[in-house]
This record gives C-alpha cells, structure tokens and sequence, in this order.
C-alpha cells in the first residue's frame, strides 16, 4: 500500500490473465466469454479487448494474406 501499488485480488488476476491471452493468441471470444461465465460476447470483449494492442492491425493483416492467397488459388 505504501508503495502506491494496487490492491489486486488473485482471482480478478488470473480471469484478466485468462481473457487477454487467449484473445491474444486468437482463442474465438465465444469460447472465452463461456470460460469466464460471462453472459455475453459483448460482455467480454467490451472489459478486456480494451488491452489488445494492435489487433485492429491483426486483423487486417490476416484478410490481406487471405485475399492474397486466394488470388495465388486462382491462378
């Protein structure tokens, strides 16, 4: 408390651990909201996809290699 950090219960923790990593590493927010209990989708990504950085970029980058490949296939 004197330091200034955070009180931080474990349980709180190791939830945030659970939903950030996983949507990280591109776990579908379906499964992710069922894991944590939550009622909705919207309801998971609305409190934790506020820390992915850069999954906007993610995402564009994944349809472009799609788009990309689908016109290799074409050929």
């Amino acid at each position: 408390r004197r330091a200034g950090v955070p009180d931080i219960r474990f349980h709180a923790a190791m939830r945030h651990t659970f939903a950030t990593l996983s949507l990280l590493e591109g776990v579908s927010p379906h499964v992710v909201a069922e894991g944590l209990g939550h009622s909705t989708v919207r309801m998971t990504l609305d409190t934790y996809a506020e820390f992915l950085p850069g999954m906007q970029e993610d995402a564009l980058r994944r349809l472009r290699d799609v788009l990309e490949g689908a016109g290799d296939k074409a050929r």
